[in-house]
């Protein structure tokens, strides 16, 4: 492909999607224009940051730095001082993104983001902005504001009700229908205005694999000629775009922000911690619904999904851990970790201090300890459950080694890229 001396992107996210997935449709017909261009570019294999969820992934690409440089280490954080749940956004996020550094003074670029995860709420730029999940209200979504009344036309939503998707699963494929669709008609009225850079970010993928990602290889399965028939859906959209990008000489990437697998067991960290004594509960208060009436006594707690904090003193009002024992509890709490076992297997691939993943300004607000699992061992907070591993609605997993990437520019990579990595690349780019 030639591209023009001005230099534009195209950024298409397909949240979610593993790269084993992504070829095996292509393979198979059912995505025959990624198949088309996986012959010509190539699908290359990239990692998540640790945790593997949406907000640490996404927010690490958007600003093409590690979650050290950024501060997002999950959907949630801890209050030190009373222990209530915090949520970060985009108004708090302490660092820029790629679009609002090549929209400043000097090179003025002019990007289009839409429904990108971690963007609530929209923060003023120099184009326009429709923030991704999680938003909880459209008004505050949107930049510029002007343009809330054809979203509202347009029954424009953010995301879909996963309530359904726990129960009626024909409504669930419904509603994942309409969203896209809805999503990729108002791309087509943004695509046509001035722009630099766009990011178009599908996330209902996420959504699908979390409650159907079963259906997905099983033909015996009532929803899975829904769940290709949507992939279907997805390659057309890719398609089309794709071949514009193509006839004006615009380059593109494809890309997800961690991959899926099959769920086994959901593992509840806080349990674990409680059944060894690292974690206690102020008797009387009834069963925990959160942190906030953990103990002096409490040496460790747990975050979503994988995240472990050593309850330090001076850190944490409660906190009574000495700094001299910081390391010994770690190591010991790693060891405990790694030996664990689910029905004779072994639930955790590698433990990671903070230290070894990540680096910059906000190493400080990071996990002391992060989890991975090995493949179909979710590894979740459970505070809130009665025992130590077990069974829900959810039929899949994020993991974090299998992303992937379609790139038709060329962007000089490492083998298996971390997902900032890629941002790096296009904030140099530009």
């Amino acid at each position: 492909m030639l591209f023009k001396k001005k230099k534009k992107l195209m950024v298409l996210g397909i949240d979610g999607a593993p790269y084993e997935l992504l070829k095996n449709l292509a393979e198979t017909g059912v995505m025959p224009n990624v198949k088309k261009l996986i012959e010509k570019y190539g699908l290359k294999k990239t990692k998540a940051p640790l945790p593997e969820v949406s907000s640490v992934s996404w927010t690490s690409f958007m600003t093409g730095m590690n979650p050290g440089e950024n501060g997002i280490f999950g959907f949630m954080e801890i209050n030190r001082d009373d222990y209530s749940y915090t949520f970060p956004s985009f108004r708090t996020l302490p660092v820029q993104a790629i679009w609002e550094v090549i929209g400043g003074k000097k090179t003025k670029k002019r990007s289009i983001i839409i429904n990108l995860p971690g963007t609530y709420p929209a923060r003023p730029m120099n184009g326009i902005l429709v923030s991704g999940f999680v938003a909880p209200d459209l008004d505050k979504s949107v930049y510029p504001e002007s343009l809330l009344p054809l979203l509202k036309i347009m029954n424009y939503q953010v995301d879909v009700d996963a309530s359904a998707g726990k129960g009626n699963k024909k409504l669930f494929i419904k509603e994942l229908n309409h969203i896209l669709d809805s999503r990729y008609r108002f791309f087509n009225k943004m695509a046509g205005q001035k722009w630099d850079l766009f990011f178009f970010i599908i996330t209902e993928t996420d959504r699908l694999h979390h409650f159907l990602f079963d259906a997905l290889d099983n033909p015996d399965s009532e929803f899975h000629a829904e769940v290709l028939a949507y992939y279907g859906k997805i390659d057309r959209i890719i398609g089309e775009i794709t071949h514009d990008m193509g006839k004006k000489g615009i380059p593109f990437i494809i890309l997800s922000d961690h991959g899926f697998v099959k769920i086994k067991q959901e593992v509840y960290l806080s349990q674990y911690l409680k059944e060894w004594g690292y974690l206690e509960f102020s008797p009387g208060t009834g069963a925990p619904k959160n942190l906030a009436n953990i103990t002096e006594k409490t040496r460790i707690f747990a975050l979503d999904p994988s995240r472990l904090y050593i309850h330090l003193e001076g850190k944490y009002r409660r906190g009574r851990v000495k700094k001299g024992q910081y390391r010994g509890l770690k190591d010991e709490i790693k060891a405990r970790f790694l030996d664990l076992e689910i029905e004779g297997e072994k639930v955790i691939r590698d433990v990671f201090y903070k230290e070894d993943i990540y680096y910059g300004p906000y190493l400080d607000n990071a996990p002391d300890l992060v989890m991975l699992s090995h493949y179909g061992f979710d590894l979740k907070s459970g505070i809130t459950k009665e025992s130590l591993y077990g069974r829900t609605f959810f039929q899949g997993m994020h993991s974090q080694d299998n992303s992937l990437l379609i790139d038709s520019y060329g962007f000089e990579l490492r083998e298996h890229p971390y997902i900032y990595e890629i941002g790096e690349k296009l904030l140099a780019y530009f």
